[in-house]
């Protein structure tokens, strides 16, 4: 089946000397895998890699097989170029690590458009702002929603988050947070992109970023924990 849809670039592997597995995010398809035969080896070499750095959006034309085996390219272009994600070393180490959470996290070769269209609103948004400090955050935290495991904000007055369940509770249980990491946890539930980017402290921050790893972890299958965090730890000490 003959596909033109666009994609985003969760991962790229090298294979062999010159080829590369990449994985993408589509918005007609869900999760993709491609193989890219001679990336290395053409004289357009240079040019057909910057296309798969990490959540880089695609406009593709591939063939489908759907067998559960790599698929192949047809055409690619840039649907939109980004202007400062891939040049500044912050954003750059941010997309590196949210590609990762992404690449672990979406697993379902289904349709998931609204996930599509609010991580490519939130690329642009990224690339056209500054000030970016919790946006890894919010995003992480919202992706939540398409995936199916948003904190129950019901009894948001409550002083524990209880991780198992996504629910805040009135007693500590076993896989709680601390009344303190609860109310940061809150106040990230409080934030949209347009806020104020120095809500959190530099301690707070990492201690966020550790409740939404380890709340993922709690509720997807074989979620395994990001080797570019320590990166991003050093990036944003």
């Amino acid at each position: 089946m003959q596909v033109k849809t666009k994609a985003i670039v969760l991962s790229s592997l090298k294979f062999q000397e010159k080829s590369l597995i990449v994985k993408c995010f589509t918005l007609s398809h869900g999760l993709k895998s491609y193989f890219v035969r001679d990336a290395f080896s053409s004289r357009k070499a240079n040019q057909k890699i910057a296309y798969f750095q990490p959540l880089t959006i695609l406009e593709i034309e591939a063939v489908h097989k759907n067998k559960g085996t790599l698929e192949n390219f047809k055409e690619i272009k840039i649907a939109t170029p980004f202007h400062s994600i891939h040049s500044d070393i912050y954003k750059s180490t941010i997309v590196m690590f949210i590609s990762e959470m992404l690449h672990h996290s979406i697993h379902e070769e289904e349709t998931n458009e609204h996930l599509f269209t609010f991580l490519e609103t939130a690329l642009h948004w990224l690339d056209n702002h500054d000030e970016i400090a919790n946006f890894h955050l919010i995003l992480l935290l919202e992706t939540t929603k398409y995936l199916g495991f948003y904190p129950d904000i019901s009894d948001l007055d409550m002083p524990f988050f209880e991780m198992n369940e996504g629910i805040f509770t009135p007693f500590h249980a076993v896989s709680s947070l601390t009344e303190h990491e609860s109310n940061l946890f809150k106040k990230l539930i409080d934030l949209k992109f347009d806020n104020n980017q120095k809500t959190f402290h530099v301690i707070e921050r990492q201690i966020v970023l550790r409740i939404l790893i380890d709340y993922y972890s709690f509720h997807l299958d074989g979620f395994k924990k990001p080797k570019s965090l320590d990166v991003l730890k050093e990036v944003f000490s």
